[in-house]
C-alpha cells in the first residue's frame, strides 16, 4: 500500500494550485498599486481645486476691497445708491455705508442727480435718522443735484423715514409704502414659569434696572414709561415726514397710525409723488440715463465672516437678549 502510486487528483493538486496562488498574489499587488495611484490622483485633484478656490477667493476679495474706494469723476451720469433689507448697524443697510455712498455720489462732478433705491421694511430709528439727516445736509450743500427715491417692493417705517428726506419719491403702483409708527416688542414668561414651579431671582441696583425683564411681571409704571418712550420717537418720525413732505401730505386720521398702503394710494395721500423706476427716473426726469452705482459693496471677507460667524453670533446675542425690548421702525 505504501508503494501505491499517487492518484491523479493528488499528483495534480500541487501543480495546479501553485500558479493560481501566484496569479492571485500578482492580482492583489496590482490592485493595491492601482488603488494607491487612484488615491494619489484624488489627493492631487483635491489640492489643485483647493488652491484654485483660495486663489478665486483672494481675487474676489481684492476686487471687493478696490470697490470700496471713492469714485473718480466719470462723466455725466445718474448716481445710484441702494438700500436693501433691514436698516440696522452691522448689516448691509447701515447708516455708515449708506452715508459714505451718498457722500461719494454727491461729490462726483459728473453726478447730475442721485437715485436712492429703497426696498426695506424699516429698522433702527437711529440708523434711519442718521441717513435722513445726511440727505438733508447733502441737499443743502449741493442744491443743483436733486435726490430722488425710487421704491421697489417696499418702503415702510424706517425706510420711509429716510425717503421723506428726498426731493421726490417715485413708486410702483403695487409697492408697499408707509407704516409711520414705532414698536417695542418682547415676550413674557411669568405665567409659564409659575406653572412649572420656577422662581425668578433677579437682583438689581436701581429700582428700574430690571425694566422689561421677560421673566418678571410687567408693572403699570413700566408700561407707561415704555409708551412715553415710543410716543417720543413716533413724534420725531412724524416731524421728519412733515418736514420732508411739507404741503404735499394729505393728512388723514390714519396717516401716522402705522398703517401702510399701496404705491397707488400713497400717491393720493401725498406720501409719494408719482410712478417710476430707476431707469425711467434717470432717463426721463434727470435726463442722464447712464447709471453709476455708488452703493458700498460688502467685501468678500466680511461676507464669509457674516455667513459663518453671523449665525453663531446672532444666535448668541438673541439668547442673551431673549425677551428684551428694542425700539424699531418696522
Amino acid at each position: 500500500m505504501a508503494d501505491q502510486p499517487n492518484s491523479p487528483e493528488s499528483s495534480s493538486r500541487p501543480d495546479s494550485r501553485e500558479p493560481n496562488w501566484e496569479r492571485a498574489a500578482l492580482e492583489r499587488i496590482a490592485l493595491a498599486a492601482v488603488k494607491e495611484q487612484r488615491a494619489a490622483r484624488r489627493w492631487k485633484i483635491f489640492f489643485r481645486f483647493a488652491f484654485l478656490g483660495v486663489f478665486v477667493l483672494l481675487a474676489f476679495a481684492l476686487i471687493d476691497f478696490s470697490s470700496d474706494s471713492k469714485f473718480s469723476s466719470s462723466g455725466r451720469h445718474t448716481a445710484l445708491v441702494t438700500i436693501d433689507g433691514e436698516i440696522a448697524a452691522g448689516v448691509n443697510a447701515n447708516a455708515e455705508d449708506i452715508n459714505t455712498a451718498l457722500d461719494a455720489a454727491f461729490d462726483d462732478d459728473g453726478t447730475v442727480g442721485v437715485v436712492l433705491r429703497i426696498n426695506s421694511p424699516g429698522g433702527s430709528p437711529v440708523q434711519a435718522g442718521m441717513v435722513y439727516d445726511e440727505i438733508r445736509r447733502l441737499r443743502a450743500k449741493h442744491p443743483d443735484k436733486p435726490l430722488y427715491v425710487v421704491v421697489t417692493d417696499m418702503c415702510a417705517s424706517g425706510g420711509y423715514y429716510i425717503a421723506a428726506a428726498a426731493d421726490k419719491i417715485f413708486v410702483d403702483k403695487a409697492s408697499i409704502v408707509g407704516s409711520i409708527g414705532v414698536l417695542m416688542d418682547g415676550f413674557g414668561f411669568t405665567g409659564l414659569m409659575g406653572k412649572l414651579g420656577v422662581e425668578r431671582r433677579l437682583h438689581t441696583s436701581g429700582e428700574n434696572k430690571g425694566f422689561y425683564d421677560p421673566f418678571s411681571p410687567e408693572t403699570p409704571k413700566m408700561d407707561a414709561h415704555a409708551q412715553a418712550l415710543l410716543d417720543q420717537v413716533h413724534a420725531q418720525f412724524i416731524k421728519a415726514v412733515k418736514d420732508g413732505r411739507g404741503k404735499r401730505l394729505h393728512e388723514t386720521p390714519d396717516l401716522f397710525s402705522g398703517l401702510f398702503w399701496t404705491g397707488e394710494k400713497s400717491v393720493e395721500l401725498g406720501l409719494a409723488d408719482g410712478y417710476g423706476t430707476t431707469d425711467t427716473v434717470a432717463r426721463d426726469v434727470l435726463k442722464a440715463p447712464d447709471l453709476v452705482d455708488y452703493t458700498v459693496k460688502e467685501s468678500l471677507t466680511n461676507r464669509v465672516a457674516r455667513k459663518f460667524g453671523g449665525a453663531v453670533g446672532g444666535a448668541a446675542m438673541k439668547a442673551l437678549t431673549a425677551g428684551g425690548a428694542s425700539v424699531s421702525l418696522r
